[in-house]
């Protein structure tokens, strides 16, 4: 039963961890010197080597990806406190479903900022300047299944002695 416990506290903490990577690095998108993400846009300079950065456009789809993906993050630690005070206070047999619910809600909002970020993305950066999506991108979906998997596995879970 500990490594239960163990194995589902790693899982949430890798959960948390990939959507912290996924909200604050700068590689939502990625091509020809140029780096984007929800917070700021930097263009590589060729002639010195670093980054000139700027603030990232006010479009209102990119507020909501930023909202979500901050929602995510409360909710997955919020999820973690809950849990480990339903650890010590639920009764034998009950179930961890507060936790679970906003474990589930953190990888519902993730998905929906990647969603809409894949989506209205093309609004923000035409076609044609080559631009790939990053591997925080990549991060965003993979957090949205673990997240959910997490929650389902704090339903399911019951406390014994």
């Amino acid at each position: 039963m500990l490594l239960l416990l163990l194995g589902i506290i790693v899982l949430h903490v890798s959960v948390l961890v990939i959507l912290f990577v996924s909200t604050i690095v700068s590689q939502w998108l990625v091509g020809n010197g140029h780096t984007a993400d929800l917070w700021q846009n930097c263009t590589l300079l060729g002639f010195s080597n670093s980054f000139h950065c700027l603030t990232s456009s006010t479009n209102e789809w990119l507020q909501s990806v930023q909202a979500l993906m901050i929602l995510s993050i409360v909710f997955s630690v919020l999820s973690l406190f809950l849990f480990f005070c339903q650890l010590f206070t639920l009764t034998k047999g009950g179930r961890f479903y507060l936790t679970g619910i906003f474990q589930i809600l953190a990888g519902l909002c993730v998905m929906s900022g990647a969603a809409i970020f894949t989506v209205r993305h093309t609004d923000w950066h035409l076609p044609t300047d080559n631009a790939s999506f990053g591997f925080t991108y990549i991060l965003a979906w993979v957090a949205f299944p673990l997240a959910f998997i997490s929650g389902v596995i704090y339903i399911i879970l019951r406390k014994r002695e």
